[in-house]
């Protein structure tokens, strides 16, 4: 008898995109994605801007690279018409900043583009806007809707702010949270401060304000707690500037990029996160899946979901910076009971193959 003939997947080939690979959260769980999607058999491609970064290291095996060897957004939207010939089933937008390079390959290929879901990974209403910024947002989230076939929320309160603010049906959009952290293999720890400190993890960007937690760092009780900030970015100079004006050399730590922060994480005493605005922030997730406390502005809906007890941690206000501190000085205290670490549910790597599968079936139909 003739052997059963394998029958692939609606959407076996997948396709992503990203500018580099310099070290953003939302390029390192899509890379997290891909990796699970190639170990279960699926075909992944990567249109890539540039190799170069921290991030390169952690490529998984398998990856098909489409290099640009150019990192300028406009680069991407230029391999637009591209898409054609790479035949992917499905397409992934991995976070906002990606949507528009989503909307030209949708205008450039029309009725023949496969269907193209979008993550969120930034907040959709963002108070620090100024009047005419804030209105040309919500116009820009309103059409996404027309190159869009899916949107994907990592939370419910995210996933109701994308109806709100998109104008989207309830139906075309999911809930899929990022695949969790694990401990990265043979990763260098980077210089640790000695004695306790507070962690930080992110880019050196205007989002994130770690401006305002180095201020705080005077005010707080604790004259010798450190401040360690994991991350790259265009502030570092002016970073340096206010930690240097304030006399703080020896108790604030800028080493860069690390490979894996979990364990930086967990000899923490406490986390903290003070960016204007966030989508679903993983940083917070990983501290608390290592028992650590966290302390973060309410950049976002759900910064609330994730910081659901008061035994996790302290949400407050963005441009409160007495709450700042004394909510740093509250997880500062000596004795104070850490939380139990929190483990994540679920399987996003499968819950986002069957989403796909879902749509390219449809097309395919």
């Amino acid at each position: 008898m003739p052997m059963p003939q394998h029958i692939p997947p609606p959407a076996n080939h997948i396709l992503s995109f990203a500018q580099s690979l310099r070290g953003g959260g939302v390029e390192r769980a899509m890379l997290r994605m891909a990796a699970g999607w190639l170990d279960v058999g699926r075909r992944v491609t990567l249109v890539l801007g540039s190799r170069e970064g921290p991030l390169a290291g952690e490529l998984p095996p398998g990856l098909d690279i489409v290099a640009l060897h150019d990192a300028r957004y406009r680069a991407m939207i230029a391999a637009a018409g591209d898409v054609r010939a790479m035949a992917p089933d499905i397409l992934f937008c991995p976070g906002n900043h990606y949507t528009g390079v989503a909307a030209a390959i949708r205008l450039r290929l029309g009725g023949s583009s496969p269907p193209i879901v979008g993550k969120i990974s930034n907040a959709l209403v963002r108070p620090e806007l100024g009047r005419a910024a804030a209105w040309g947002y919500r116009r820009w989230l309103r059409l996404h809707p027309r190159f869009l076939d899916q949107v994907v929320a990592m939370t419910p309160a995210m996933a109701a702010e994308a109806v709100a603010e998109m104008k989207i049906t309830p139906d075309r959009v999911s809930v899929i949270a990022n695949p969790a952290a694990r401990l990265v293999p043979g990763a260098v720890l980077p210089p640790l401060p000695p004695g306790r400190y507070i962690a930080g993890v992110g880019r050196l960007e205007p989002q994130k304000r770690w401006d305002r937690v180095i201020a705080a760092l005077p005010h707080l009780a604790d004259k010798a707690v450190s401040l360690l900030i994991l991350g790259e970015g265009s502030l570092r100079g002016a970073l340096e500037a206010q930690v240097a004006a304030l006399g703080l050399e020896n108790r604030v730590f800028l080493p860069g990029h690390a490979a894996d922060p979990l364990p930086v994480l967990e000899r923490a005493t406490v986390a903290v996160l003070a960016s204007d605005f966030e989508g679903v922030p993983g940083v917070l997730r990983e501290a608390l899946s290592v028992g650590t406390p966290v302390v973060s502005t309410d950049s976002s809906v759900a910064v609330r979901e994730i910081v659901h007890l008061p035994a996790l941690g302290t949400v407050v206000a963005r441009d409160d910076a007495g709450a700042l501190v004394a909510a740093l000085d509250g997880w500062l205290t000596p004795g104070r009971t850490r939380p139990a670490p929190q483990i994540a549910s679920g399987d996003p790597v499968r819950d986002y193959l069957a989403l796909f599968d879902r749509l390219a079936a449809q097309r395919i139909r």
